[in-house]
């Protein structure tokens, strides 16, 4: 099984610190790292930025036999900010895995249509999102991963997008995404015959603008204050306050630096919104 979830770059680097926080020697935490590596519980990929490791996006905690391995495999899960997949069975992850999914399926077919906001986001942060005050999720917009989404206070996604937490999705304060933007938590391997499925977490801090139409797919960090423009495709980090658009996300200019407004996503005059 290969369904993995982008953790982190050069992880390997970082084994000594690894190695005191589960309280093992050097040594056996890299024969724990690799023993991960050796049973497609972790995996290496050489990229531009560096070695990027991933984990098995499906919860395999219970099925590792080496302990320091299953230790190991257990905090880096405990790192990415979303709940795996459980593995399938008469269990009670299980069982509340597809609670949620029916959970969400509802909202999407039909409570997502209902013209009060009080409605749509208690649906939605009783499945698990943790939406803050005065955010908004506007008419016909559909969320999947619903446990896995964060929205800080003052923000607001607007009409008929497609917001795909699956992987994690953490939304800061004051941010504004527009009609018809699609945020895709992940894809697939194109090189294996199993098409296993690939994802990474996403992040859009603080007064970040997402225009019409764009595409925020996953692995994609949006810093504070930056804008992607109508239409654009993102899959990397925006550095703060840029302005990004057009064919690989190029930079077109940089926002103010003492960026100070509400968004007003939620009122009285988008109550039917």
């Amino acid at each position: 099984m290969k369904h993995r979830i982008f953790h982190s770059l050069q992880l390997r680097d970082r084994l000594a610190d690894y190695a005191a926080r589960l309280q093992l020697g050097p040594a056996e935490t890299e024969r724990a790292y690799q023993w991960l590596l050796e049973h497609d519980a972790a995996f290496e990929e050489t990229s531009a930025e560096g070695i990027r490791v991933s984990i098995c996006s499906v919860d395999i905690e219970t099925r590792i036999d080496d302990p320091a391995a299953r230790r190991l495999y257990a905090l880096l899960k405990h790192e990415i900010p979303t709940q795996l997949v459980p593995m399938m069975g008469l269990n009670w992850p299980t069982l509340k895995d597809r609670w949620l999914r029916i959970w969400e399926q509802i909202y999407n077919i039909f409570i997502n249509k209902i013209p009060v906001h009080a409605i749509r986001i208690g649906w939605l942060r009783l499945g698990g999102a943790k939406i803050g005050k005065g955010s908004s999720i506007w008419r016909h917009t559909e969320i999947l991963g619903v446990n896995n989404l964060s929205m800080g206070d003052d923000s607001v996604i607007a009409w008929h997008c497609q917001v795909d937490a699956r992987a994690g999705l953490r939304i800061g304060n004051h941010v504004a995404i527009a009609s018809h933007v699609l945020i895709i938590a992940g894809s697939h391997d194109l090189a294996a015959p199993e098409f296993w499925s690939v994802s990474a977490p996403i992040v859009i801090e603080d007064y970040v603008w997402v225009a019409s139409r764009a595409l925020i797919a996953h692995g994609a960090y949006l810093e504070r204050g930056c804008v992607v423009t109508a239409q654009t495709l993102v899959s990397k980090r925006v550095g703060a306050y840029k302005i990004v658009g057009g064919s690989g996300a190029k930079p077109m200019g940089e926002r103010p630096h003492d960026l100070d407004y509400r968004v007003g996503g939620r009122g009285l005059f988008t109550l039917l919104h």
